[in-house]
């Protein structure tokens, strides 16, 4: 009997291990996916007749506790007085792993730009990160370091390939009802720092029920070198409603 009795306890232990290990391994292979959409827009008539369309969409895939898949793409189309002032496309997937406080990125992106006089341009690069701060809130101060090759056709026939640093600064704080999050790149040509860009988007969120948020975006753009008649500085505040969901 006392025989028996240990033959089952041994059983049992084995078998609470497994599960727990087979428990374990599931939640490494667990996919999650996040999607958050934007939408905002603005018309108007009298003295100055303008149309105004913004949208922002995000996709972002995790997988296990190392890997992660943010796809963004984000469209702007605008019109004074019947005149097609802006239409910037922008796209960018960034695949990561990260392991504790250390991240490995790449980023491969294309960008359509009328107000800076862009048709188009591809960016591919890869670099290390590190996490200062980061929990399951998603609250997060990292910095990362990129190198670039980027490609840009402009409206006037020219182009440019040149190699870029990239330096990018990421704020996220999450608390209750209230998100914030910025994020500021500095990016000058390895081989010419006359030659750089510096932008930053800043947005706050508060959400709502239903899965629904309030967005109010900051996004700052500064291109030291753009073609005749185009200006380096370009600046959107916009304030929508975004809806966001979870599998």
């Amino acid at each position: 009997m006392r025989l028996l009795y240990l033959l089952l306890s041994c059983f049992l232990a084995v078998f609470l291990t497994s599960s727990a290990k087979a428990q374990n391994q599931q939640q490494r292979d667990t996919t999650l996916i996040v999607y958050t959409g934007q939408l905002t827009g603005a018309y108007s008539r009298g003295g100055v007749s303008r149309t105004l369309l913004s949208t922002t969409q995000a996709v972002t895939f995790t997988r296990g506790q190392h890997y992660g898949l943010p796809l963004t793409g984000s469209f702007i189309y605008g019109k004074q007085d019947q005149l097609l002032k802006e239409r910037e496309l922008l796209l960018n997937a960034t695949p990561y792993y990260y392991k504790g406080r250390f991240r490995a990125y790449a980023i491969g992106g294309f960008e359509r730009s009328n107000l800076r006089g862009i048709t188009s341009r591809v960016q591919l690069g890869a670099g290390p990160g590190w996490a200062f701060y980061s929990d399951t809130l998603g609250r997060e101060v990292s910095v990362s370091n990129l190198i670039i090759r980027e490609k840009t056709n402009f409206l006037n026939g020219t182009a440019r390939l040149t190699t870029r640093n990239s330096a990018r600064l990421k704020v996220a704080y999450s608390q209750s009802f209230l998100t914030l999050s910025s994020v500021t790149f500095y990016q000058p040509s390895v081989v010419d720092f006359g030659d750089y860009r510096f932008s930053n988007l800043t947005t706050l969120a508060l959400k709502l029920p239903h899965k629904f948020s309030v967005n109010f975006s900051y996004n700052y753009t500064h291109e030291s070198r753009v073609i005749e008649g185009k200006f380096p500085d370009n600046t959107n505040i916009t304030v929508g409603v975004a809806y966001s969901t979870t599998r």
